[in-house]
C-alpha cells in the first residue's frame, strides 16, 4: 500500500505543479503584463496633465508669442508680399554695405492655410558686412528663414566674397471661425 500511496502521492503533486502552471500562464502573467501596461497609462496620463497644466498657466505668454509670429508674416497679398521683401532686402544691403547682385523671388503653395514666398539672392561684400546682412536677415522685422547658404571668395585674396542665399519668408492665410 505504500507504493500506492507513493503513487497517488506523486500524481497529485503532479496534477498541482500542472495546475500551477496553468494558472501561472492563463492568469497571473497576463493580470500582471495587464497592471503593468496599466500603471504605464497611468504615468503617461499623469506627464500629460502636468504639461497640459504648464500649458494652461503659460496661456497668455503663448497667445502674445503667437501674435508676434503671425504678426510677422508676410502679408497674403502676393504683389505686397514680394514689395515687402524686396524693400527689406534694399534697407538691410544699404545698411550693411552689401552689393545685391540679384533676387529671385518664387511661390510655393505648400498647404491650404499657409503659402512660402522663396527667394534666391546673391550678395557681395566682405565678411563683416554679409555677416551683418546675415544677422539682419534673422532677426529683422519680416520673418524670414534661411534654408541654404553658400560662400564664394570672388578674388584671389578673399576679400571680395559672393554670398548665395535661399531664404523663405511664410504667408498665413486666414483661419475661418
Amino acid at each position: 500500500m505504500k507504493i500506492n500511496n507513493r503513487q497517488q502521492l506523486l500524481a497529485v503533486a503532479a496534477m498541482a505543479a500542472v495546475a500551477l502552471l496553468a494558472a501561472d500562464r492563463l492568469v497571473f502573467t497576463p493580470l500582471t503584463q495587464w497592471w503593468k501596461a496599466r500603471s504605464a497609462t497611468l504615468i503617461e496620463l499623469r506627464h500629460q496633465i502636468v504639461d497640459g497644466t504648464v500649458l494652461l498657466q503659460r496661456d497668455a505668454v503663448i497667445r502674445r508669442r503667437w501674435e508676434q509670429m503671425r504678426a510677422a508674416t508676410l502679408p497674403r497679398n502676393p504683389s505686397l508680399a514680394e514689395q515687402q521683401l524686396l524693400k527689406a532686402f534694399d534697407e538691410w544691403s544699404q545698411r550693411c554695405h552689401v552689393s545685391l547682385t540679384s533676387i529671385m523671388p518664387q511661390w510655393k503653395h505648400d498647404a491650404d492655410d499657409y503659402m512660402t514666398l522663396e527667394c534666391r539672392v546673391e550678395a557681395t561684400g566682405d565678411l563683416e558686412t554679409l555677416s551683418q546682412f546675415l544677422y539682419s536677415i534673422e532677426n529683422g522685422p519680416p520673418a524670414l528663414k534661411v534654408e541654404a547658404m553658400e560662400l564664394n571668395a570672388h578674388d584671389d585674396t578673399g576679400q571680395q566674397i559672393i554670398l548665395g542665399l535661399q531664404v523663405s519668408g511664410l504667408v498665413l492665410t486666414p483661419q475661418v471661425q
